[in-house]
């Protein structure tokens, strides 16, 4: 790569496009309520929603693998920009100028999903295909902007409701539509390299399903996703009932705690992953994340419970980036669609950990803690994978998938 080009103006693009996915996955469940009394929308229907956008973002981590290669990285990233910020306007003014202000919502998510679905495929590879000194503590920190995102978009909010008042929630909306709107300007002037080396091809899923290593980091991705959802979804529970706040606080400050422990831990890997260990800061998050479950199930305290909360944010906080970076590692020329793979099977147990813990406690009374002890599979399987991808690497010093195999 050139040395006169300023990458390090792609990676502010990349910690803004993070910042981007969060708004898209954090803003409108804080309007939940207000859709409620305001459009007489039921619940059921509006919690919908949420569903609908990850599901909508799964469909296009599997649909870019067919076409982000073919259009670019440059032209898919400002695509992406353009359908969020798109969609901010769009809930802005569809609500109100359709006979159904729930369709007019729904147009919304779908449009801003399909900015964050390509935006969660996108942003690792581009990352990684940056110059920097340490590949690993790059994606950590990358991925802890989602995080901070997160705190970010619920903090602003909540403090421009509290000054304007909940009623100009579409001001608000346009307001964060700025955000995906200068990244797309970015994305469009910004040097963007590439992980493939000049004279070969990224592989295909057929090459990389030949690979069990490819196999194990998918399965650790599909953990990763879990082992974060199936107890952050219940951290509003745990900061109602243990610092006895209103359901409305709860919801604020829960989710905040855990997304800002796991920012904390991104980091603190992203400042210091130059003299840390991948594999030992990861086989300490499991560990850490297995205390912390345990924690909360045997602990009957719903304030130790909440601390039981935000040490799994900590523990969780390197799964995800940490297998991003194990990939390029252990697989040459994974390219675009490992990253889209591994980008659907996180998302996929980002669904599956809550689904499991949910059905198990609703199996035992609604027993919460069941429901977590049932979902601590999956921290103990990512253990697993990690041993496996450990003694498959030692087989191999270089290992990589043959094409046409």
């Amino acid at each position: 790569m050139s040395k006169d080009k300023d990458y390090n103006k792609t990676i502010y693009a990349c910690f803004t496009g993070y910042i981007v996915q969060a708004i898209v996955n954090n803003f409108v469940p804080l309007l939940f309520l207000t859709f409620h009394k305001q459009f007489g929308i039921p619940m059921s229907r509006i919690t919908f929603l949420i569903t609908f956008n990850f599901g909508m973002q799964l469909l296009i981590d599997l649909l870019s693998t067919k076409f982000v290669d073919r259009i670019g990285y440059r032209a898919s990233m400002i695509l992406a920009d353009a359908c969020a910020a798109a969609g901010f306007i769009l809930l802005a003014v569809l609500p109100f100028a359709m006979r159904d202000p729930f369709a007019g919502i729904f147009l919304a998510v779908m449009v801003y999903a399909v900015g964050g679905g390509l935006t969660e495929v996108l942003i690792s590879p581009i990352m990684e295909a940056c110059p920097t000194d340490s590949k690993d503590a790059a994606m950590s920190l990358l991925h802890s902007f989602y995080c901070w995102g997160h705190v970010g978009v619920v903090l602003l909010s909540t403090i421009f409701f509290s000054a304007f008042g909940t009623e100009h929630w579409p001001v608000l909306a346009v307001i964060w539509a700025a955000v995906p709107l200068w990244n797309l300007v970015t994305f469009s002037k910004v040097p963007i390299g590439t992980l493939i080396e000049d004279g070969e091809t990224g592989l295909s899923f057929r090459d990389l399903a030949a690979s069990s290593l490819f196999w194990i980091l998918m399965l650790m991705m599909l953990c990763a996703g879990a082992s974060e959802q199936a107890v952050s979804q219940w951290a509003s529970t745990f900061a109602e009932s243990g610092l006895g706040v209103s359901k409305t606080l709860g919801d604020l400050f829960g989710p905040m705690l855990f997304a800002a422990m796991m920012g904390i831990s991104r980091t603190v890997y992203g400042r210091y992953g130059e003299k840390l260990d991948l594999h030992r800061f990861m086989r300490a998050g499991i560990f850490l994340c297995i205390l912390s479950y345990l924690i909360i199930v045997f602990i009957p305290n719903p304030v130790i419970g909440l601390i039981g909360c935000g040490l799994t944010g900590f523990s969780v906080g390197i799964f995800w980036p940490g297998t991003f970076s194990l990939g390029t590692a252990g697989i040459r020329n994974g390219g675009t669609v490992m990253f889209a793979l591994f980008a659907l099977a996180g998302d996929v147990g980002c669904g599956f950990g809550p689904t499991v813990a949910g059905a198990v406690a609703s199996a035992f009374g609604d027993n919460l803690r069941t429901g977590i002890l049932a979902a601590i599979v999956f921290p103990a399987a990512m253990g697993i994978g990690a041993f496996l991808y450990r003694k498959n690497k030692s087989r191999s010093a270089a290992v990589s998938v043959s094409r046409g195999v």
